[in-house]
């Protein structure tokens, strides 16, 4: 008698559940319809007589059984995931560069260690710099790929993230909150978040100081954890040493501002076309006002 079989598209979408939380979400990142992700997950379900979840609202909760076959699920997709890398990589070799701006790097680790183990032959080369340097080093073929802020002077590539600027405090210690306002902001033509905050302050009738600049976050981070300036971060850039500050602290609302992928104006080669669908689905997002 033949043993019964794991659909492994079956677990892909189950765990696909687990990391997005949702039907929709997991629809989304697997370009299916909500309709085939919940068939997907029925089907699973049927062939092992098994309830795996629970619905909280329109989220899910898996039960026991659920989770239990969760952890199955990851270590079966890991091994099949390395078995296909493993002989598929190997006819591919070469360079890719990519480059991203300092405080973008940290939303990227998953990426670059997957796509490690996908194309292990090919050498990645990761370079920081600001958006407006990296476009331009993008139109000269001198990156592969850039992941940067759309500029307002040169907006061009793919939108895939929209996050709302927030202004920020230290956590346990902040500025007084009169005119003028003591700003840590990025170096002129660093980024486009000093030209927003800028412009925002300045239509409310607002009164600022420059009390630091930096290249990047890790640089203005000290002076704000200190208590001694407000600074201009997305949601995704804050960490437990900042607190936003709400619309109560009488500060102007800030705009959305857009993560754009720019690629190298010619025909992108297969690691380079991966990586920046790799970047996507990790970075894919509801727009959200927060």
């Amino acid at each position: 008698m033949r043993a019964p079989t794991l659909d492994l598209t079956l677990l892909r979408t189950l765990v696909a559940i687990s990391d997005t939380g949702s039907v929709t979400a997991a629809a989304k990142r697997l370009a299916y319809t909500q309709s085939t992700v919940s068939m997907q997950l029925q089907r699973l379900e049927a062939q092992l007589s098994l309830t795996l979840h629970e619905r909280e609202g329109r989220r899910i909760r898996f039960t026991s059984e659920g989770e239990r076959l969760l952890s199955h699920a990851r270590r079966l997709l890991a091994l099949n995931d390395e078995a296909w890398s493993d002989m598929q990589a190997r006819q591919i070799t070469g360079d890719l560069t990519l480059g991203i701006p300092e405080d973008y790097a940290s939303l990227l680790p998953s990426v670059f260690a997957y796509f490690h183990q996908l194309y292990p032959a090919v050498g990645l080369k990761v370079i920081c710099g600001t958006s407006s340097h990296l476009v331009e080093q993008v139109k000269a073929k001198e990156l592969d790929l850039a992941l940067v802020t759309r500029q307002r002077n040169s907006p061009g590539g793919d939108v895939i993230r929209r996050e709302p600027l927030l202004w920020a405090v230290g956590m346990h210690q902040q500025p007084l909150l009169s005119d003028p306002l003591p700003l840590a902001l990025y170096s002129p033509g660093a980024d486009v978040f000093r030209e927003v905050a800028e412009q925002a302050l300045q239509a409310a009738g607002r009164s600022w100081r420059v009390a630091y600049t930096s290249q990047s976050m890790a640089g203005l981070a000290p002076i704000v954890t200190a208590g001694l300036a407000i600074v201009v971060v997305t949601r995704s850039m804050l960490t437990p040493a900042l607190r936003p500050l709400d619309e109560s602290s009488g500060l102007p609302a800030l705009p959305m501002i857009e993560l754009a992928l720019h690629r190298a104006p010619h025909r992108p080669s297969e690691p380079a076309r991966r990586l920046g669908e790799l970047i996507r689905e990790q970075l894919a997002a509801p727009e959200q006002a927060l």
